[in-house]
């Protein structure tokens, strides 16, 4: 692998470092105090490319490589992990997933207008009693004639409420347990499935969580993305795909962990001289400068083996379970530094550990990381 940023790839980041600083930094602090979804930093995304990076051209998006993929995700993720969030699933968990998986005519369908922001997409795969053991999952579809009806509930869906087509993943055959698995692509306008917003998070609060409401929903089967039984294996190759875009987004938190922790303690003054002259001050900063690029190589690494079209479900583990443990080491040393300043959010670093905090749990816990990277390690599966 080398280390070396193309040209290309080193624009790709200027284009998304600028508009990140420019559009979606100032009116972070107000979107999350007012629980404000991102709508118009999304229509503004949309024309420079960002809503569809690594989706080929042919379908409407920018045809970026892995890495630059990940070097946007961290850029929009350094100022704000809500709007990465929102991001994250509108590529990662859903377009990815239909470049993978769909028919030739759903991907032409639905691709072109989720990279130009027609369609904000969300993943439905968690439910109130289902969260790390998707083969679980109660949400139905029974078969009727030339389509399935869908029932049940998801939750902490995120880009729920705001969603206007739905990957939702559901049970065909309880006796078949995770082989009776299959996905559907659900337009609201079409197969209208309700929602329900989740509000007092403790972060991302200007994301959109939800829960998903499925009342017979009437799907047809030109929907079903993939053959009936193979949902849960296409839920776990999204999953992998969510978590790279994760870690690559923890890694940005990090960043603008030591970018304001350096600017604070460089202006501030303690005993006469600059925070940063303390020696233990530096200690905090240089910890998070080393975890942050060892974060931000694995991160790296995982993209290098997608580019290569090689397995890396345990790279992009170890990226995710790493970046996301560092991010939040990150944030709380920053408040450390900030002192009682960054107990309030008249700076952002307050904001950066309850966003860095959700990280460890979404698109598989630590825990679930863990026992992925010990499965490779030992050839046992503990989670089975």
């Amino acid at each position: 692998m080398d280390f070396d940023l193309t040209s290309e790839q080193q624009q790709i980041r200027k284009l998304a470092k600028d508009f990140a600083d420019r559009e979606i930094a100032p009116g972070a602090r107000e979107r999350d105090r007012a629980e404000k979804f991102p709508a118009e930093v999304l229509k503004k995304m949309a024309p420079l490319g960002l809503l569809g990076g690594p989706v080929p051209e042919q379908y409407g998006g920018m045809g970026v490589d892995y890495v630059s993929h990940a070097l946007i995700t961290e850029e929009i993720g350094r100022v704000d992990s809500s709007v990465r969030t929102t991001l994250s699933v509108q590529i990662s968990l859903v377009e990815l997933t239909l470049l993978k998986f769909g028919t030739e005519e759903q991907k032409r369908r639905y691709l072109p207008r989720l990279c130009k922001g027609d369609l904000i997409g969300c993943f439905g795969l968690t439910e109130p009693e289902v969260g790390s053991d998707a083969t679980k999952i109660r949400a139905s579809a029974r078969r009727d004639g030339d389509a399935w009806v869908l029932r049940g509930r998801k939750t902490w869906i995120s880009n729920g409420s705001v969603s206007n087509l739905a990957l939702v993943f559901a049970q065909t055959d309880p006796a078949k347990e995770h082989k009776g698995i299959a996905a559907f692509l659900l337009e609201r306008d079409e197969q209208p499935y309700g929602s329900q917003p989740i509000h007092g998070k403790l972060g991302l609060r200007s994301s959109d969580s939800s829960e998903l409401i499925l009342d017979d929903v009437r799907v047809p089967d030109a929907n079903r993305l993939g053959p009936v039984g193979d949902g849960f294996k296409i839920a776990m190759a999204a999953l992998d795909s969510g978590r790279y875009s994760v870690a690559a987004g923890a890694v940005g938190v990090a960043q603008a962990c030591i970018d304001a922790s350096v600017t604070y303690a460089t202006q501030r003054r303690s005993f006469g001289k600059p925070l940063a002259g303390h020696q233990l001050v530096q200690e905090l900063i240089a910890d998070m400068v080393v975890e942050t690029e060892a974060a931000r190589l694995l991160v790296w690494r995982a993209g290098d083996l997608k580019n290569k079209g090689r397995p890396n479900t345990r790279e992009t583990s170890i990226a995710k379970l790493y970046a996301s443990e560092i991010a939040q080491r990150a944030a709380d040393n920053a408040i450390q530094i900030h002192g009682g300043y960054g107990f309030s959010d008249e700076f952002p670093v307050e904001r950066y550990w309850r966003d860095a905090r959700v990280n460890r749990l979404y698109e598989g816990t630590t825990q679930i990381q863990k026992l992925i990277i010990g499965r490779f390690a030992t050839g046992i599966d503990a989670i089975a």
